[in-house]
């Protein structure tokens, strides 16, 4: 049987895209069991404990600096969702210039075929649609956070705030994450050898990227936080009626 160059495509394509996920997903194990060795485990640790001390300051100029922080977070996501939109919307436009066009053919080493192009140009578009999901998730819980951080008046548990945070970053990582999926499957149109080399050389970018060396700051705990500490100076206010008939006001912590 002779030799074909669409079986580059059976081969270096699987390869790295099997490279990528099993990167991906012993990342996720390491974030997971052992997030100390991750920097997304760090960044996480470090955001619980500044929600922590923000909620545990009591001071207007402190939640003002949350917020602008928060919706700076927010912005960038809002930002970023955006041009995912309208790349996957301009890869959509560009797909059927880009099958008909004569330039890749001479260019592509690989599997020249309509099928294959249009696998590449769906994937490529999957891509920047899921990065959009999840910006579009990680502006709602930032959007979400800072409600409950400017709520007046009410007691509003640290660990909804904490939740809302941690999950925003998540989802931002997560967008990111496709984005990366994004540039390799991009690399793919050239033919599947430059994706397989990018594919490498993103992964082992990442590798260090993505490890943490930096130990665990102990931020040690609050004892009371800006919405508990309300809950805590709460005083039972009990009422006692004495002999002649006066009402006493008794106060107990």
């Amino acid at each position: 049987m002779a030799w074909e160059d669409r079986y580059l495509d059976l081969i270096f394509v699987p390869g790295g895209l099997l490279i990528m996920f099993v990167y991906h997903i012993h990342l996720l194990y390491r974030i997971l069991k052992q997030p100390h060795t991750t920097v997304i485990g760090y960044e996480n640790h470090n955001k619980e404990a500044w929600v922590e001390r923000l909620m545990n300051e009591a001071d207007v100029p402190h939640a003002g600096i949350a917020l602008q922080v928060i919706s700076s977070n927010s912005s960038a996501a809002t930002v970023l969702a955006s041009l995912s939109i309208s790349l996957s919307s301009l890869i959509a436009a560009l797909a059927g210039t880009f099958t008909n066009s004569k330039i890749l053919e001479t260019i592509v080493y690989g599997d020249k075929s309509l099928t294959i192009a249009v696998i590449k140009y769906v994937s490529l578009i999957s891509c920047f649609l899921i990065a959009f999901a999840c910006f579009v998730q990680a502006a709602r819980y930032f959007v979400h956070s800072n409600f409950l951080i400017s709520t007046p008046n009410t007691i509003v548990p640290l660990k909804y705030v904490q939740q809302d945070v941690v999950k925003a970053g998540n989802y931002w990582s997560a967008g990111i994450r496709a984005l990366y999926f994004a540039i390799v499957l991009l690399l793919w149109i050239f033919g599947p050898i430059p994706m397989f080399v990018a594919s490498v050389i993103m992964v082992s970018a990442l590798s260090v990227l993505d490890s943490n060396s930096c130990p665990m700051h102990d931020y040690g705990n609050v004892r009371h936080s800006r919405w508990n500490r309300k809950s805590a100076d709460l005083k039972l206010i009990t009422h006692q009626t004495g002999q002649d008939g006066t009402t006493n006001m008794k106060t107990v912590k």
